[in-house]
């Protein structure tokens, strides 16, 4: 045997041992094509980071628009949130002349995410008054932008999880999907950097090229992720129609379905609450500037691609998914009192801290939940499943966004008008009021995991310590 082929079968027997998710392939879906599929993630990913991170701290910073606004036009996107469950439906059953049911989907999905960014920059700047028309008209361009983007990104994503469930075999879905959860982050990581990079020396037409530039980047790696992915199957036609009424009631009547999605939706409020506050609280409180506050999203980004990690080597040794989550919620708990304590003693090395491990716990919480509800799902109710679970857990980072900004704005009048008190007269008070809330709905978050949680197995008899 030549030395090259001993190497490569000596990296082949090491891969699945010590490298992140490379036993996630499998002869059905090769580790090649299988990031190749995994590319609809990264515009994903690219699209949050611009939407949460980016624009938001330039819209309440650079371009002085208030708050409760930027919150709400946040929130819009969500508002396709409810109907993923019934995207996901619809693409299980979906019967297409050309045998996919996936495919069309996913490429509407890509081109409502196109549509809403190519219309994008312009709708800002109308917004921000830097403009001679009326601002009434980049409220409604905006509003529509988000809108797009949002259901494009919504639908994307749940179909392509789904898609991906499909060419993987039962035994390899679990570690396929924590590898698609991990691409999320790598195209968080990536764009947040190259954002960073490109809006260091901020200008109106430097917003325009990135935001173009983000347009066009959906567009192709979307398109080369789906290129020969899902296989034709004319059959498909014939099948009969099912009803989602009757498909959602057999999967709610799953024992303890209802309090699972319960418990993600408390959870991700939790970790929600603060997507659109942490830059501008970086930049407003400690003074950071933009290049610095938009390198959080990538520090975020880097504590939840850990989490995640770490929570694939604890299920993949027989964990429990639901001591998972609870263990996020718990790491949660300790990184928003590290967030909070960050302003009253002035250190941006403890915000930082506190920020990545609101990642750490937050890709504990995702992975232990996600795993949860595929878990739970028969093969044919796989998009329903991940509709669901990507439903709730849109729906209330929706709620919580939109109500962070009002909270916020609220809290820091109160604080400025010396109603709270001297003591809590500081600027930083509306979002010390939201990281409070956030904490507490951890808390909620583990009282309603509890039940769910199962108990450890005792040792036989015989392995017992005798009694003395």
């Amino acid at each position: 045997m030549s030395a090259a082929r001993r190497l490569a079968r000596v990296l082949a027997d090491l891969g699945p041992r010590y490298l992140p998710f490379a036993d996630a392939a499998t002869k059905e879906l090769p580790l090649g094509r299988l990031l190749r599929l995994s590319l609809f993630q990264v515009t994903v990913g690219m699209a949050a980071v611009l939407l949460i991170g980016t624009l938001n701290r330039v819209m309440i910073v650079e371009l002085d628009v208030p708050a409760w606004i930027v919150a709400v036009m946040l929130a819009l996107p969500l508002l396709a949130a409810p109907f993923r469950a019934l995207v996901g439906f619809r693409s299980d059953t979906h019967r297409s002349v050309l045998g996919w049911r996936r495919v069309p989907y996913l490429w509407f999905g890509t081109l409502l995410q196109f549509g809403g960014f190519a219309i994008m920059p312009f709708a800002l700047l109308i917004l921000s008054g830097d403009t001679t028309g009326p601002i009434v008209i980049g409220q409604v361009a905006v509003a529509l932008a988000f809108v797009l983007v949002g259901a494009g990104l919504h639908t994307t994503q749940t179909v392509g999880l789904a898609l991906a469930t499909d060419l993987a075999p039962a035994y390899a879905r679990p570690k396929v999907v924590a590898l698609l959860c991990a691409m999320l982050l790598a195209g968080m990581m990536a764009s947040a950097v190259v954002f960073g990079l490109a809006l260091h020396d901020f200008s109106a037409i430097r917003l325009i090229q990135v935001i173009q530039g983000a347009a066009l980047a959906t567009l192709i790696l979307n398109g080369i992720a789906l290129w020969k992915q899902e296989p034709r199957d004319t059959s498909r036609k014939s099948v009969p129609a099912r009803r989602f009424g009757e498909a959602w009631e057999a999967y709610a009547a799953q024992p303890q379905a209802r309090r699972r999605l319960i418990a993600t939706g408390l959870g991700t409020a939790g970790f929600s609450m603060q997507d659109i506050l942490l830059e501008p609280y970086g930049g407003q409180i400690l003074h950071l500037p933009v290049a610095a506050t938009t390198a959080l999203t990538a520090l975020l980004a880097v504590g939840g691609g850990i989490g995640l990690l770490t929570a694939a080597r604890w299920l993949n040794r027989g964990g429990d998914p639901f001591r998972v989550a609870a263990a996020g919620a718990v790491v949660g708990i300790a990184a928003f009192s590290a967030v909070v304590f960050a302003a009253p003693l002035g250190s941006g090395g403890l915000f930082a801290c506190g920020v990545a491990l609101i990642g750490l716990g937050g890709g504990l919480f995702a992975h232990g939940t996600l795993t949860a509800s595929m878990a739970g799902a028969a093969p044919e109710q796989s998009g329903l499943a991940l509709g669901a679970w990507g439903a709730v857990q849109a729906t209330a980072a929706g709620a919580a966004i939109a109500a962070s900004g009002i909270l916020r704005d609220a809290g820091s009048a109160l604080a400025v008008s010396g109603r709270l008190g001297e003591a809590m007269s500081e600027a930083s008070t509306g979002y010390l009021v939201v990281y409070h809330i956030e904490i507490g709905l951890l808390f909620a978050t583990l009282v309603a995991i509890g039940p769910l949680v199962r108990r450890p197995a005792l040792p036989p008899l015989s392995a017992r310590p005798a009694l003395s």
